[in-house]
């Protein structure tokens, strides 16, 4: 990594290079066809690329081979095989084979799965994907394993993971949005692909602060804290100079993600303190999904190595910024063309307005199922909360943009724009305004040749919402296709169905403050969703709409999202569980023998000075406020633990999901509220814990 040596870059990587120089003429050829353009793998070819897998993987150390896949849990799940073998003499061989490449069987029935299989149904089975590369990765002991990115299907062939999904919905973005330029007359157009870069941000802490703290350790935010002195409301912390323990950890990070051919291209502090975020280069959206799991992983792996822990967590900590994952979606041909790319003149982009009305009407259409595929329990923390987006699905399409789209809407013309700025110093140059300004309110902002989806948090995978993004955007690039096809003048039908859009979705655009109370009461007037919890949300997944389009595009059966809200509600509640027990465990066992301690040395001080002859009346009155939030945090616990006991006895996972949500959250909001008040009153020598102002100030 030092002085970009790029030799390093992709070392670990089974890539389109390697391939070429490793696989015969033949073989390289017919394997690209079935990535480029999605022709049936032949099972000859599999052999061939098997074989040399391994023998590249050995020479760089690998001594097994794992199918990497990407279950239900959110999370990656690998089971590690030797390459070594026997021949019939008994002698040690190794050996790889086409059939192993492309199929394992793992246990299904102890993975997630919504009740698609059952305990005793253990058989599923992982088939190679080969759009994404195989790569190495070693286990820090000098361990190294072969990893080929697969899919995960139960023995009926019921995708029981997120790349399945994705995969599909590539497929369908890919048909529909071909359709419509092959009628535009761009037949050298072979593939439509959807291109992703996801922001990823994250905290650092130090390690020994991490372990000391048992919510920080079963839930990865702090369930008790009250606040530092100082937050962020300087601001000083944003873009600000690395510290050089931050600084080496993210050396080591870009030098790790480069050999795995990931283009880590940004880093930098964020808003809160400890905060921090890196941005890689866009990626078609199945390789960006792997990559992305790749980095979280690798942050948490190298973070330990400096003393740190890496949070993930949308919100470890209360009263600054929580953490998203920006992700910013495109669409792109084969042929390097950037449909959201407006050009000079948008107006006259007919290609253009016709993607970029789709998307509109899309995510007016689905605005419920686009905010469920970033609900989760940990994003509920931060959505709305003054720092992401609201729980509203809006879009941010620009001044500029709003001028064009109007004009066309009323038939009026439109004023000059992307005017050069002159900053008033001469030797500065005068710099041309982007297509659109920023609006970081926004959930859902065209930021000028791309959509960035802000709502999605810092620990999910982006399979989800981009398997979303790219079927509601499907369907209507398939209905406009419907309406194109038929048409005697195809510029007047463009702009008839441009004009129709725009006229039934503009409600959907928001130029405005996202933040604002007044969106939330002129959403409600535009007839917008607000679904401000993941359990309102998780059930737009199984509406009739939702299953219909997704099925009609073979992205999801109706069994597999009936499955897949089983599973989302299961989690949440599951989460929520655990934060609960947690918040006792540390109630009973830690802050409630300490702040006794802390009583009994109050009631020690109002004996001292009444044994001393004196009047104790302002240790007395320490002592009864002491001893009155002694008593409340007392009740607190108990609460909590009868509502949990209580939630914990219900079967149906979807009541139950509701009964942890409405009714066990708000009783931790209380016991951390009387637990928080005491910290702030409690000789630091006694608190249990390192306090925020312990772990953000380092």
């Amino acid at each position: 990594m030092e002085n970009f040596d790029f030799k390093n870059f992709g070392c670990n990587v089974f890539d389109d290079e390697v391939m070429r120089q490793l696989l015969p003429k033949d073989t390289y050829k017919a394997l690209k066809h079935t990535i480029d353009e999605g022709a049936e793998l032949d099972s000859s070819v599999a052999g061939i690329v098997a074989n040399a897998m391994k023998v590249w993987a050995m020479e760089n150390g690998a001594t097994h081979y794992t199918h990497w896949f990407q279950p239900l849990t959110g999370g990656t799940a690998e089971k590690h095989d030797s390459f070594l073998s026997f021949d019939k003499n008994g002698h040690p061989i190794t050996e790889f084979s086409g059939k192993t490449l492309i199929k394992g069987e793992p246990d299904a029935s102890s993975f997630p799965n919504g009740g698609l299989r059952q305990t005793c149904e253990a058989r599923g089975y992982t088939a190679w994907d080969c759009t994404s590369p195989a790569f190495l990765k070693s286990d820090g002991t000098g361990g190294v394993t072969l990893c080929i990115p697969t899919v995960f299907l139960s023995y009926t062939g019921v995708a029981l993971d997120k790349k399945t999904p994705l995969l599909r919905s590539e497929q369908a973005i890919n048909r529909e949005a071909k359709r419509i330029l092959h009628l535009f007359g761009e037949d050298d157009v072979k593939k439509v692909y959807s291109t992703v870069g996801a922001e990823q941000e994250y905290f650092l802490i130090n390690l020994e602060d991490f372990n000391q703290r048992k919510d920080l350790i079963f839930t990865e935010r702090t369930l008790f804290g009250a606040p530092a002195p100082k937050g962020q409301e300087l601001d000083d912390h944003y873009f600000g100079v690395l510290k050089e323990r931050v600084a080496a950890f993210m050396k080591e990070l870009d030098a790790e993600l480069w050999k795995l051919g990931i283009y880590s291209k940004t880093k930098h502090n964020e808003v809160a303190p400890c905060q921090h975020e890196m941005a890689p280069i866009f990626a078609t959206v199945n390789v960006a999904n792997d990559n992305n799991q790749l980095t979280m992983e690798l942050m948490k792996t190298v973070a330990r190595r400096h003393g740190f822990a890496c949070l993930l967590h949308e919100k470890p900590f209360a009263g600054i910024n929580g953490s998203g994952k920006h992700d910013n979606w495109a669409l792109s041909t084969d042929t390097g063309i950037n449909l959201f790319e407006p050009g000079d003149t948008p107006m006259d982009n007919y290609r253009f307005l016709l993607f970029l009305c789709a998307t509109i009407e899309a995510v007016d259409n689905h605005a419920d199922l686009l905010r469920a595929s970033a609900a989760s329990a940990g994003n509920d923390h931060r959505l709305g909360a003054n720092e992401a987006p609201p729980s509203i699905i809006s879009i941010f399409v620009g001044d500029d943009l709003q001028q064009v789209l109007t004009a066309i809407e009323t038939g009026r013309g439109v004023k000059e724009f992307r005017s050069k700025m002159d900053l008033g110093v001469s030797i500065l140059p005068k710099l041309s305004k982007d297509a659109t300004d920023r609006n970081r309110t926004s959930p859902f902002a065209f930021t000028g040749n791309k959509f960035e989806f802000r709502m999605v948090g810092s620990a999910q995978s982006i399979a989800g919402p981009n398997t979303v993004l790219n079927t509601i955007v499907a369907e209507s690039l398939a209905n406009i296709a419907d309406r194109l096809e038929g048409a005697k003048d195809l510029n007047k039908e463009v702009m008839a169905i441009v004009k129709n859009i725009i006229k039934k979705h503009k409600r959907i655009i928001f130029n405005g403050n996202g933040y604002s109370g007044e969106w939330v009461e002129e959403a409600a007037k535009r007839g917008l969703p607000n679904l401000p919890t993941s359990v309102d949300a998780f059930p737009a997944y199984t509406t009739a709409k939702s299953v219909a389009m997704f099925e009609r595009f073979g992205v999801y059966s109706k069994e597999e999202l009936n499955a897949r809200l089983e599973v989302k509600m299961e989690k949440y509640a599951k989460k929520i569980n655990i934060e609960a027990l947690t918040m006792i465990e540390m109630a009973k066992r830690d802050i409630l023998p300490a702040v006794l301690k802390a009583k009994d040395k109050l009631a020690a001080m109002v004996n001292h000075v009444t044994a001393a002859g004196l009047e104790p009346k302002v240790e007395r009155e320490m002592l009864a406020t002491y001893a009155s939030y002694v008593a409340k945090l007392y009740r607190a616990i108990g609460n909590l633990e009868k509502a949990t006991t209580k939630a914990e006895r219900i079967q149906n996972v979807e009541k139950q999901a509701k009964e942890f949500c409405n009714k066990v959250i708000p009783l931790m909001n209380d016991l951390r509220k009387y637990a928080d008040e005491m910290e702030k009153i409690t000789d630091r020598s006694l608190w249990p814990f390192p306090a925020y102002s312990d772990i953000l100030f380092y």
